[in-house]
């Protein structure tokens, strides 16, 4: 590394890390990547000091020091959330799943008159949807009506597109394999930053999966914003089992 001169700059601590990846997205420089199933300073040159990842991580594994480092390549940038669609490429996989964007719907037969007709199309209007992977600031989020649902929703229930993701940003998370703490704690964080309108949770009707409206209220509480959250459960065979359909 050539010499550089003393400045803040971001310090992971690999113990505390587990690889979530939910820095990563939060860095509209690209500073860090995901190596060895760790999050790690790729490129010092790009870390602007300003720590906008830190509370992203869970873990708190993240912290700023001051030390010798490489000379930042470019203005310090406060908005990260006008920089956090660009293309990341710091993971050695090239993998999109930490990549945030948004995208128009493509064009389908009867989607203005709210049927379909012929071929399905997606209703998704932005990426990802994993809950660890969404930074609070994803322009996707602002002013949004938010669906947060069960990872095994959209294999139950056939029509998950049409009826529940069209015109919402979709979170999606497991409140029984999932890091609980954590997933409310991001969840609280994009509740509290960008001004959802509404959350409506759908999960399955198994009891692990109650735990997903749990989290959203407690979301919503510890966030200090009062907004409307409602409760869709959807039966193994796919019918739904109360609340009813959102499209």
């Amino acid at each position: 590394m050539a010499a550089g001169a003393v400045r803040k700059i971001i310090t992971i601590d690999e113990e505390k890390c587990d690889g979530c990846g939910s820095c990563v997205p939060a860095c509209a420089e690209g500073a860090i990547g995901i190596i060895g199933g760790k999050a790690k300073v790729v490129s010092e040159a790009r870390c602007d000091g300003l720590g906008a990842c830190i509370g992203e991580c869970p873990r708190g594994a993240i912290t700023i020091e001051e030390r010798e480092a490489e000379p930042f390549e470019g203005e310090p940038h406060h908005g990260h959330v006008q920089k956090a669609d660009r293309v990341l490429d710091t993971l050695p996989c090239g993998c999109p799943s930490s990549t945030v964007e948004q995208f128009a719907l493509l064009a389908s037969p009867g989607r203005e008159e709210g049927v379909f007709e012929g071929e399905l199309v997606s209703e998704l209007g932005h990426w990802p949807v994993q809950l660890p992977l969404i930074p609070a600031t994803a322009p996707f989020l602002k002013d949004a009506d938010v669906l947060l649902a069960a990872d095994c929703v959209p294999f139950a229930y056939a029509d998950f597109h049409r009826d529940f993701v069209r015109d919402r940003a979709v979170l999606v998370a497991c409140p029984k394999l999932d890091d609980y703490q954590s997933r409310q704690r991001k969840l609280t964080e994009i509740v509290r930053q960008s001004g959802l309108r509404s959350i409506t949770v759908v999960r399955m009707e198994v009891p692990c999966c109650s735990g997903l409206l749990h989290m959203a209220k407690e979301a919503i509480a510890a966030s200090g914003r009062d907004i409307p959250s409602r409760e869709i459960v959807v039966g193994t065979r796919g019918e739904v089992k109360s609340g009813c359909a959102v499209g």
